[in-house]
């Protein structure tokens, strides 16, 4: 880097800034020292396709153990007949399953965007909206929680070829054994996407969809503390469809060095240590949620089951952009989110989404969390008040810096 100042002089920006912000935002995490060893630069230099001993080219024992091993490890830790860990990212993930699962026109009932689905499942501007055909269901109006019998119902209507349980923003928990009755009523594969609560599922702090779903899909970073790629998780049946649909259908040359990166994170979530971490990422996450009740808000669905909240802002004098935009500047991180039957836009929405996953990883507690709900409310009451947001920027970074050991410790190691 010594060669090239302008672009190090960007990338330690970066480091300053995450070092002297608090990041809530709920897909995000800090990767551990031991997954960032294991991606090893040397691993980019090897060039594979296809899979551990049917690879296109030689030299490949060393990429084929590794990939065998992380493939291993998710099989274990998920207790999954088959799995894949080649995806390069959980959207892929997501067109890999639904290409192994349903023919070219097929229909895909999944989640609504604004209910808290992915686009990818769950919307019409994703490649999967252009190769099937996306139905969806949503939350009831007035729980903001799943309606299960609805669901039933608009899947016998519909007879979808798969239906797609899984969220990006959703604050309650699933029944995958209600989700598997209802495919199986109308012979539709069951897909589960797991992307946000991978980690949590994989210590067992929540429901595992694996016993229940065909495929289960799943980003490796957010709660499962890895590398920004995927897996796929499926039944034995479906392994051969999922394989060929990653390779060579969607993708092509294996990333090794991700792979290794992904292997670390599996055997760290197969540690005690992380089982109690996840157990504070949902205890800090019900904290900071009655916190910010406590200050008046309203929380899409009352509450949370698992590491992030809502904040619905419908009735309040700012989007949840605007409040996005005016928390960054008091040093608090987190993102504008479409709540459900949003008066506004996805680009503009009415919801603010706030995450525990990153800062209980820097080791912040429940009554971090009291804190962070007091600058939030405070920050967002200051909107149009310079001196006040620069006072509480300063509360933030000392609160952070309390941590500033945790961050030191990841980046040494």
């Amino acid at each position: 880097m010594t060669t090239d100042p302008e672009l190090l002089a960007l990338i330690n920006a970066e480091v300053d800034f995450q070092r002297t912000t608090i990041n809530l935002t709920a897909a995000c995490n800090y990767i551990s020292p031991l997954v960032s060893s294991a991606m090893r630069r040397e691993l980019s230099n090897i060039h594979c396709e296809g899979y551990p001993g049917k690879r296109f080219h030689q030299g490949q024992q060393n990429a084929d153990a590794i990939e065998r091993l992380a493939i291993k490890r998710a099989q274990t830790l998920f207790n999954a007949e088959h799995a894949n860990v080649q995806p390069y990212r959980g959207t892929m993930a997501n067109v890999i399953a639904s290409v192994a699962s349903v023919k070219p026109g097929g229909t895909i009932l999944g989640f609504a965007c604004d209910g808290g689905g992915h686009y990818s499942t769950g919307g019409n501007v994703h490649l999967n909206s252009r190769l099937f055909n996306i139905e969806t269901y949503n939350v009831d109006q007035d729980s903001q929680l799943l309606d299960y019998a609805a669901i039933h119902a608009l899947a016998k209507d519909l007879k979808p070829q798969a239906v797609v349980g899984g969220d990006t923003s959703y604050t309650g928990q699933w029944d995958w054994s209600v989700l598997r009755e209802i495919a199986d009523d109308c012979n539709a594969v069951l897909i589960a996407d797991v992307s946000q609560t991978a980690g949590l599922i994989a210590s067992k702090v929540i429901s595992n969809p694996c016993e229940y779903a065909d495929i289960v899909t799943m980003s490796t970073y957010k709660t499962l503390r890895g590398p920004r790629a995927a897996i796929i998780l499926c039944k034995e049946p479906y392994s051969q469809a999922v394989d060929r649909a990653v390779f060579p259908v969607c993708q092509d040359g294996t990333n090794i060095q991700t792979i290794a990166g992904i292997a670390a994170a599996l055997h760290e979530a197969a540690q005690p240590a992380f089982r109690t971490y996840c157990r504070q990422v949902l205890a800090n996450a019900a904290a900071l949620a009655e916190a910010l009740r406590s200050f008046g808000y309203s929380l899409v669905s009352g509450g949370t089951h698992n590491h992030a909240c809502m904040i619905n802002l419908s009735d309040a004098q700012m989007s949840g952009n605007e409040a996005a935009i005016v928390l960054a500047k008091t040093g608090l991180i987190c993102n504008s989110n479409i709540i459900p039957y949003d008066t506004g836009t996805p680009v503009n929405p009415n919801g603010l989404r706030l995450g525990t996953a990153a800062v209980t990883t820097l080791g912040m507690k429940v009554q971090h969390m009291e804190q962070i709900a007091m600058h939030t409310y405070r920050t967002l009451e200051s909107a149009n008040d310079t001196a006040e947001l620069m006072k509480i920027a300063n509360e933030v970074e000392k609160l952070r810096n309390q941590f500033s050991h945790s961050e030191q410790r990841m980046a040494e190691a």
